[in-house]
């Protein structure tokens, strides 16, 4: 299982050289006008992670697959979205179909791109697509939760629930905060609040666009970002998309002495990864064999049956039981035969909770 995340932002702030940088495409059409994004483009990427190298390498296997990751690309937002301005409506509806909205903000002053606000101000800018957000999903509740309301005074307890959970949603858009800030009290209401498909409910990962020379250290605008995020409790990462844009273009041998020479460990792509795994709580395991070692991704919590039916629904329909190592064991142990001779290879049912990294060999029968 990846995740998709939409990118998005008001236009000319970066998305699509950045969604072309991190895909390694040219798929996206980078120029400096608004709505030259129109139609989504999807791009997948590997997850980096080192510790999937290391266990090929122990296991001696013959390739390497990442757990994968979808960018999408989303047209620019402009302030009336809302109301169907620019390309609001699509702008929306592609919204609704992504796990996590990654945020692009201008973070770089250049005056031979033009800012569809004529200047460079990130936190308005978050504000201006925080707010259309706000205002699709304000208008829906306020159709919605009174209809629910109604059917609930005649005794439908669906209904009832409906109300109750949509309803504190309401509540927070009307005292202009997210939906995201609900916290369901059970699976039934986490299941309503799902279900109602909410712009405002999905995590928000910001982008600071940043440029070149501000790149391992953020400037003042980043700052700024940087500042409201922790105030809301989201997440906030420093890309600069021309360097990401760069070092696509490199021989990968090259590219840590690139790096390094501008300050930073890594490159864009795996900590917008990395803190979007956060945002999502999700973790990694891993199958390893002589043919190959594979990383496969999964919902913090998630239990050993519902990690089988990721590498396929048979194996989740007739489970017997998970070989599992920790993956400090697995290396340490120098593989499955050390691990298993020093007593560290365990056998988990099904409703094994999956640790991140954990190494796991699925027994079962159809």
């Amino acid at each position: 299982m990846g995740f998709r995340c939409g990118i998005v932002g008001l236009p000319n702030v970066g998305k699509s050289t950045l969604f072309n940088a991190l895909t390694e495409t040219q798929a996206a059409q980078a120029a400096n006008y608004p709505f030259c994004t129109i139609e989504p483009n999807v791009g997948q990427v590997g997850v980096p992670d080192a510790r999937l190298d290391t266990l090929a390498a122990i296991a001696r296997s013959a390739k390497t697959i990442p757990t994968q990751l979808a960018f999408v690309d989303i047209a620019g937002l402009v302030r009336g979205a809302s109301k169907g301005e620019g390309l609001g409506n699509q702008f929306l509806g592609n919204i609704r179909e992504v796990d996590a909205i990654v945020h692009v903000l201008r973070c770089f002053e250049d005056d031979d791109i033009q800012h569809v606000e004529n200047k460079v101000d990130p936190v308005a800018d978050a504000e201006t697509v925080e707010t259309e957000l706000m205002l699709a999903d304000l208008e829906s509740l306020e159709k919605r939760v009174p209809a629910a309301a109604k059917k609930a005074a005649q005794g439908d307890k669906e209904a009832k629930l409906v109300a109750s959970v949509l309803g504190q949603a309401l509540d927070l858009l009307r005292e202009g905060k997210p939906a995201r800030l609900v916290v369901p009290k059970d699976e039934e209401e986490a299941r309503v609040f799902a279900q109602a498909q909410l712009l405002t409910a999905k995590p928000v990962l910001y982008v600071c666009n940043v440029e070149e020379s501000a790149a391992a250290e953020g400037n003042a605008h980043s700052a700024r970002v940087f500042d409201k995020t922790k105030a809301k409790g989201a997440e906030a990462v420093v890309v600069s998309a021309a360097i990401e844009a760069d070092i696509v273009t490199m021989p990968p041998e090259d590219r840590g002495e690139f790096l390094a020479e501008l300050g930073l460990e890594e490159a864009g792509l795996a900590r917008i990864i990395r803190a979007g795994y956060e945002l999502l709580h999700l973790i990694t395991f891993f199958t390893v064999g002589p043919k190959e070692a594979r990383a496969w991704t999964v919902h913090k919590g998630a239990k050993a049956s519902e990690a089988a039916g990721e590498i396929h629904s048979d194996m989740q329909r007739g489970f017997i039981r998970a070989e599992t190592i920790a993956y400090a064991d697995y290396v340490a142990l120098n593989g499955e035969a050390g691990a298993k001779d020093a007593g560290k290879l365990r056998q988990e049912g099904k409703d094994y909770v999956v640790q991140d990294g954990d190494v796991m060999h699925f027994r079962f029968n159809v």
